[in-house]
């Protein structure tokens, strides 16, 4: 499967959201096979290859989300984008690749926190579960479709932006980082 191709199909080429789409999908494949081959040294089974493909794809979505400086028109609001994608990848035939969509949001969704944000999306655990959903949504949370899509971010920055919705989601990265960051 050519996650490219499947892009194509619902971003046209050149346009604004094809591009940020692309460079942010290439750089959260790059980080999240870095941090693939640390959990395979501490003994986790990873397929690289399904890695690859779910990062590509794990942003399908953003545009049926209401996005304009990123190029996207939909009428949905961002946070909608990982469950959209869900849908879209499922309608493509790609069951696992969708979960990686819907549960890449924050450090992932939980009841609690739909209910208590008052969130736009269904009612249902949207916290990553498998050992590629946890990677993808790890290396996801390095680099924005904002200012500069191929820098990555620094950590202080990323703790900072995860820390403002609370102590506990901030618990789930450091437990992330320690999974995926490589002994010095």
């Amino acid at each position: 499967m050519d996650p490219l191709e499947l892009i194509e199909k619902y971003y046209k080429p050149g346009s604004l959201a094809h591009g940020l789409l692309v460079a942010h999908s290439e750089k959260v494949a790059e980080k999240a096979l870095q941090a693939a081959r640390v959990a395979q040294k501490n003994g986790e089974t990873v397929d690289e290859d399904f890695i690859r493909e779910a990062a590509m794809l794990h942003d399908i979505g953003i545009f049926l989300a209401n996005a304009p400086k990123i190029g996207c028109f939909g009428d949905k609001p961002y946070i909608c984008h990982g469950y959209l994608g869900r849908e879209l990848l499922e309608r493509e035939g790609l069951p696992d690749h969708a979960l990686v969509a819907e549960r890449h949001v924050g450090v992932g969704l939980t009841v609690d926190d739909i209910r208590r944000q008052k969130l736009p999306v269904p009612e249902r655990d949207m916290s990553p579960r498998s050992i590629g959903e946890v990677i993808i949504c790890f290396a996801d949370k390095f680099y924005s479709k904002g200012k500069d899509p191929l820098k990555e971010k620094p950590l202080e920055e990323v703790k900072a932006s995860i820390s403002r919705y609370g102590d506990d989601k901030l618990k789930i990265f450091d437990g992330w980082l320690k999974m995926f960051t490589p002994p010095r």
